[in-house]
């Protein structure tokens, strides 16, 4: 079951079970982290889609024009001049950054259709689940956390967001939730099935958010790709700028040089502080401790994290670390053990972290 902490932090007890849940994934046999004992489960699952010709469903590019393409250009200018301004003032501000929205090719939109097509069953299932947490037929359902209401919560004064109160909800108000997905692009990433594993989560957490309607935000991050590029943000799904076509650009996810977490943790924070739902959630997907050049390593990274993250609690984001690789033990220290989520076999984390959203929605 998943805890929620005063302090905004999360605890997953859930063990959850090698099953028809689990996606199937190729694993190295030397991986570190990973079952010697082979899978039982080695057969692809295949998405049950169908269209109304009959026919598997398959999403497809939408028509680019040159008025899209303009307003693509110019989300991205935007992007690189406010995501910079939310990095002046601090120790990340020296820092040259750069953000790309990856170009979509046909080789993406092959790749997205086949992880689909293994990820659906097990998401739509979920979603299954799910839906009824959204509809609200009385308004005897009470929404918690604010600032006003009818009944006064004493389990929320320990908070210091002076969210006390109660109120009904109304029949046609949706749990307010917005998700933020970092995905930990080092090149490290590119060992023993890590990166397969995070396109897989990545797809699976989008699609079960597109249909259950609750705004996603999937950035990539790396750092020291060349002297004048220190930092590298890979913006592939932003709720400010929702496009159907965002999907296909989660196939760019790759391994690529080291990671500068706190400045990217920072970023997503700020954006998540900018959206009106109330219950804000990231999710990191890594597999190493931070180190970038020249010297955002060891001490100085770990604490540059840990302040990042208590300075973000406070101001009501929760944080989830799901780790991937060797370093878990530190990534646990630097999230703590309430935020941490061990993924041993790779194959959970898809519907893992998809249970974990899935939670929220009820608070």
């Amino acid at each position: 079951m998943i805890r929620t902490w005063d302090d905004g932090t999360i605890s997953d007890t859930e063990d959850v079970p090698i099953s028809e849940d689990a996606i199937p994934l190729r694993k190295s046999a030397d991986s570190e982290g990973h079952s010697n004992k082979a899978s039982e489960d080695t057969q692809t699952t295949k998405s049950t889609d169908i269209g109304e010709d009959g026919n598997p469903y398959y999403h497809q590019l939408e028509s680019s024009t040159q008025e899209k393409r303009q307003e693509e250009q110019a989300f991205r200018k935007q992007l690189n001049k406010s995501i910079r301004n939310m990095v002046s003032g601090t120790n990340h501000q020296g820092i040259r950054l750069i953000v790309h929205r990856p170009e979509i090719t046909p080789e993406f939109i092959e790749e997205y259709n086949k992880l689909y097509s293994e990820t659906m069953p097990v998401v739509k299932e979920l979603v299954r689940k799910t839906m009824p947490l959204l509809i609200h037929e009385d308004s005897t359902s009470i929404s918690k956390n604010h600032l006003y209401g009818s009944q006064f919560n004493a389990d929320s004064i320990a908070k210091k967001d002076f969210r006390y109160y109660a109120k009904k909800r109304p029949p046609d108000e949706s749990p307010s939730l917005v998700v933020a997905l970092r995905i930990d692009e080092s090149a490290s990433m590119s060992a023993f099935g890590r990166l397969e594993a995070a396109k897989h989560a990545a797809v699976a957490v989008y699609e079960f958010c597109e249909q259950c309607k609750i705004p996603i935000i999937i950035y990539g991050d790396t750092a020291d790709r060349s002297p004048m590029e220190q930092m590298s943000l890979y913006a592939y799904c932003d709720s400010t700028h929702s496009e159907q076509d965002d999907r296909f650009r989660l196939m760019n996810i790759q391994g690529r040089s080291n990671n500068r977490d706190g400045m990217a943790i920072r970023i997503l924070s700020e954006k998540l502080l900018m959206a009106k739902e109330h219950t804000k959630l990231m999710i990191s997907i890594s597999d190493g401790q931070p180190k970038a050049m020249p010297d955002y390593s060891g001490d100085v990274a770990i604490s540059d994290m840990q302040m990042v993250l208590k300075e973000y609690r406070r101001k009501g984001i929760t944080f989830l670390a799901a780790a991937i690789g060797q370093d878990k033990d530190t990534i646990c220290d630097i999230y703590g053990k309430e935020s941490f989520l061990d993924i041993t076999d790779l194959r959970q984390l898809p519907v893992r972290l998809v249970k974990i959203i899935a939670r929220y929605l009820s608070r």
